[in-house]
């Protein structure tokens, strides 16, 4: 198994510290406003990679973090005449229930930076002590970049370069413009903790390095994020994470893409951002999970309006086809351990799973397999006869069976095809504000021409349907209905 390691800029073997347990941190959400999208990205990655890492044997103990205090939280805070505390905590509270609407595995432990202020401090004294911090007369307490001799080996830049286009805050105090801040000496409004340096609170970056210390030790497997956390974020936990261990702080840095909206980055100031919980309105979650997961973790995503739609059309043929096949696989009593085609797709389902997985997550290679194998599932179906039925059978209740363990892992095909599909056919139709029972009416007046042999009229009313976007097929089962726009 690889995974792609920012830090080396290559993909890698990856052998966990200790045997099979993997420890695993993913920076989350800074609790300010309503969770969007982006945040909803680098949630399912995660949580897919924990599911994936457990499917393969390993034990998983993934951390995400809370950041409930930080600049935009107390001018939020403040602005709603509210207790920046209280406010974030109501906040962590609407973040769950929209990470839950996703239908995600959620991290074993969730920190939150304002519940570690003693150990912050503790660890920022510790760095004081070593000569890595020092404390302002005003109460800030900043780090000494350039005592960290490895200072951008993340981000691949060296000090000097990183004072070019880069804002630097030249607060007063600071021995040089390119040292962060580890503690904040408190503004009037602002929440605030007493510290040996006065009241103050913690900086952005140390709130990580001590949570995933205290949570999962000195090194850990996998610390996850954004892109946009390389730096200064990033690089900054492992400077201070580094220089307090003397300990490589993670073995694997992975980072997903970032995400655009029509083009320009999602922003709220250009009113273009996208709350998780409108977007779980407008369509189902699985919908929402391969828009994700068709494209590879790592590589940016630019979302157009017309993305949603083909994701909710993929995931409609995706359905569909399984629901045609169970029924198949039961009308002829399929049974998986009975004789089987021999089909290279069908016959290696889970391989195929593992193969593209094993390679960094690779799930655009998983959900083209899954095209392939759903094509070959459904030309066994209008290719078979009555010699072949049984087999036939067997084959597809296998497949489906497969299909179901691996791409469960994921987290998806774990609803009832059939409810799945009329949700999104009385979407279709409201949109097109076309009436079911309309439908259904039509198809009977176009089975009783038939029935008297009046096929003018039963390919007129088939023609006025077409029409107006329903198109019929006629099986075995009677006539049955479906929306155009959905293929």
């Amino acid at each position: 198994m690889k995974i792609y390691n920012s830090m080396t800029g290559r993909k890698e073997e990856f052998i966990p510290i200790d045997g099979r347990n993997v420890k695993m941190y993913a920076c989350g959400i800074t609790v300010n406003d309503l969770s969007h999208i982006g945040h909803a990205r680098q949630a399912i990655v995660y949580a897919m990679f924990t599911d994936y890492l457990r499917y393969r044997g390993y034990n998983v103990k993934y951390v995400r973090n809370y950041t409930d205090v930080d600049d935009k939280i107390i001018d939020k805070a403040n602005s709603l005449g509210r207790d920046a505390i209280e406010f974030s905590r109501a906040q962590i509270v609407e973040a769950e229930k929209d990470l839950e609407s996703l239908h995600i595995t959620s991290a074993d432990v969730k920190t939150k930076a304002s519940e570690y202020i003693e150990k912050i401090i503790k660890f920022v004294e510790e760095l004081i002590e070593k000569d890595m911090a020092y404390s302002t007369p005003k109460g800030d307490v900043y780090y000494r970049v350039r005592n960290f001799r490895n200072y951008g080996k993340l981000s691949h830049r060296k000090i000097d370069e990183l004072l070019n286009g880069v804002r630097i805050d030249l607060e007063e105090g600071k021995e040089d413009p390119i040292d962060f801040a580890l503690w904040k000496s408190a503004k009037p409004g602002e929440v605030s903790w007493d510290s040996p340096w006065g009241q103050g609170r913690p900086g952005w970056h140390i709130e990580c390095s001590v949570m995933a210390t205290d949570t999962l030790g000195e090194t850990i497997d996998i610390h996850g994020g954004g892109r946009d956390l390389i730096f200064p974020h990033h690089e900054n936990e492992i400077a201070q994470s580094e220089a307090l261990t003397g300990k490589e702080f993670a073995h694997y840095w992975s980072h997903c893409g970032l995400i655009k909206i029509n083009g320009e980055k999602m922003s709220k100031s250009l009113g273009n951002s996208v709350t998780i919980r409108d977007a779980v309105k407008m369509y189902n979650y699985e919908v929402l999970k391969y828009l994700m997961l068709s494209k590879h973790y790592s590589s940016d995503i630019d979302i157009h309006d017309e993305d949603y739609i083909l994701s909710e059309k993929q995931m409609y043929y995706f359905y569909n086809t399984i629901s045609a096949a169970e029924k198949y696989a039961k009308t002829y009593i399929g049974d998986e351990n009975g004789e089987k085609i021999e089909d290279g797709t069908l016959n290696t389902i889970k391989e195929q799973f593992v193969e593209a997985m094993d390679d960094d997550f690779n799930t655009p290679v998983v959900f083209a397999n899954l095209h392939v194998t759903l094509k070959n599932i459904n030309n066994l179906i209008k290719t078979s006869n009555k010699t072949n039925r049984q087999v036939i059978a067997n084959t597809i209740i296998k497949s489906l069976n497969d299909i179901k363990e691996v791409y469960g892992v994921l987290g998806f095909f774990k609803q009832n095809p059939d409810v799945f599909a009329k949700e999104i056919k009385e979407k279709y139709l409201n949109k097109m504000n076309i009436n079911e029972k309309f439908i259904d009416d039509e198809i009977a007046k176009r089975t009783e021409a038939k029935k008297n042999k009046d096929y003018v009229q039963a390919d007129k009313i088939r023609a006025e349907l077409d029409g107006i976007g329903i198109i019929l097929n006629d099986t075995i089962d009677g006539t049955k209905w479906d929306i155009k726009e959905l293929y």
